[in-house]
């Protein structure tokens, strides 16, 4: 048996090109895939490399399926993805094809969830969506946690930070919201904006007493705190696969949080201010002026500032809210992580003995959780004890 066909879209925008670069490191020669036959032969060349291109409009899911075979291992890293990705996913779905992608759209997530999971399953093809620092160290720390924790867990809270190196310890790094602006690209940005408008979910019991589901609510809606090695932090709660794939695996959870904490101090305040637009956002009018807007957000190519560092904690709680396990995991920045972390699980798909769970699923579910335990060290990510974090 041979190795799949890797191919991969959106190969010239900045995270592509991080992702391409990791699968040359590692030997592949990915099939590019966009619009310009010329940008992408431009880009091989720049890397030094000799690699096959296809012309091909990535919002077609016509085109695609002309493209895509049985067995192929499909990257895309073509957003914003509610707009883009459709398209791509489902050509995978129908070819038999393997998916990953770099989305942090949890909305996305949840739709191709909903849409694809029969196809993919009846075809033999594996769909993990947001397979990055969206949302694979979250999905790890939280199932490290919970097995740590064993069967009196019941909860599980996630949440997601951006450390900066060389101002102190680095773990304890309060960010601001110069930090989450320089430690993201215009594309990044003008995706949260437009999230705003996207309503997010949760999973946890509608009312009390009732088995636990999803449950629609705004992107923005809550503010937890986690303290953690000394330091109090807080987060925004937002839409993360964690909530469709921890479950499938644990499914005695009864909730799973998920929260960003990029903004410090002002976590609060924008929270606040995404409840009081909420009503807004209901207007057509006003999402597509918001979506606009997105567009001409400053600093649209420029590349981010990477001086930074990921830290994702997990903490599993028992029925009654006491915390029973943490787990902490530390890593390179969210674009180098989602570039290794594309090109690891592309590079273990298309292996010939690759074991792989047909349908949509999260990355636990997908590789188990000892092969993604590996995959995400791999990446750079490791995990780190509260002790070592505030001896730091």
């Amino acid at each position: 048996m041979e190795k799949s066909r890797i191919v991969l879209l959106g190969a010239t925008g900045y995270t592509g090109q991080r992702v391409l670069r990791e699968l040359l490191a590692r030997g592949e020669k990915p099939t590019l895939v966009g619009r310009s036959r010329t940008r992408m032969l431009a880009l091989a060349d720049r890397f030094e490399a000799e690699l096959p291109v296809a012309e091909v409009d990535v919002t077609s899911a016509t085109d695609l399926a002309r493209l895509l075979e049985p067995g192929d291992v499909v990257l895309s890293t073509v957003g914003p993805f509610m707009q883009l990705g459709m398209a791509t996913v489902t050509a995978a779905a129908q070819a038999g094809a393997h998916y990953f992608d770099s989305t942090g759209e949890g909305p996305f997530a949840r739709r191709v969830l909903e849409e694809l999971d029969s196809v993919a399953a009846a075809r033999g093809a594996t769909l993990v969506p947001a397979f990055g620092y969206d949302y694979v160290p979250g999905n790890l720390a939280g199932a490290l946690a919970l097995d740590k924790a064993g069967e009196r867990a019941r909860h599980v809270e996630i949440g997601y930070f951006i450390t900066r190196s060389g101002h102190g310890d680095e773990l304890l790094y309060r960010s601001t919201l110069r930090d989450a602006y320089t430690l993201t690209t215009g594309g990044t940005r003008q995706t949260l904006v437009a999230a705003a408008a996207e309503s997010g979910f949760a999973y946890r019991p509608a009312r009390p007493g009732q088995p636990s589901r999803l449950i629609d609510e705004r992107a923005a809606k809550r503010v937890r705190t986690f303290r953690y090695a000394g330091v109090k932090r807080s987060v925004m709660t937002v839409p993360g696969t964690e909530h469709l794939g921890l479950p499938a695996v644990f499914p005695r959870l009864e909730s799973v949080e998920v929260g960003l904490g990029w903004l410090g101090r002002w976590t609060r305040p924008t929270q606040i201010a995404a409840t009081l637009q909420a009503p807004l956002l209901r207007s057509a009018k006003v999402r597509a002026a918001l979506a606009r807007w997105s567009e001409r957000l400053p600093g649209a190519h420029r590349e981010p500032d990477l001086d930074g560092r990921s830290l994702v904690i997990a903490v599993a709680r028992d029925g009654h809210g006491r915390p029973l396990a943490t787990t902490a995991l530390t890593g390179p920045d969210p674009y180098e992580m989602t570039g290794s972390l594309l090109a690891w699980g592309a590079v273990h798909a298309a292996a010939p003995d690759a074991v792989l769970k047909p349908g949509v699923h999260g990355p636990v579910a997908a590789f188990g959780l000892d092969t993604l335990r590996l995959g995400v060290a791999e990446a750079g990510v490791q995990e780190v004890d509260e002790a070592s974090a505030r001896r730091r």
